[in-house]
């Protein structure tokens, strides 16, 4: 399974990669992670016809598309679709354009 990553270089600025889940067990049909550590959950609905200006995350976050995609460009440029039930791991400290 592969996960969208934002994230920041050494000189401040934001790009993407892939990760790939590492699985940890196996069991009745179905493969599993290693728990990873929450503090909370946050449910948010917004208007297909939203814009954000650039701004940087306020934490660390995994961000799951539930309905539809968004296009979310790092400050070196890349532009990305983080489509419908996809998943976005951001630990970006710069700048952002969601």
């Amino acid at each position: 399974m592969r996960i969208h990553n934002l994230y920041t270089d050494d000189k401040g600025e934001s790009h993407f990669r892939d990760i790939e889940v590492d699985w940890a067990e196996e069991r009745r049909g179905s493969r599993l992670s290693k728990r990873l550590p929450a503090t909370g959950i946050i449910f948010r609905e917004t208007k297909s016809d939203n814009t954000v200006d650039w701004h940087t995350a306020p934490r660390k976050q995994y961000i799951v598309n539930l309905q539809s995609g968004v296009k979310i460009t790092a400050s070196d440029g890349e532009s990305r679709i983080i489509g419908q039930g996809e998943v976005l791991l951001v630990e970006e400290i710069g700048r952002a354009h969601v």
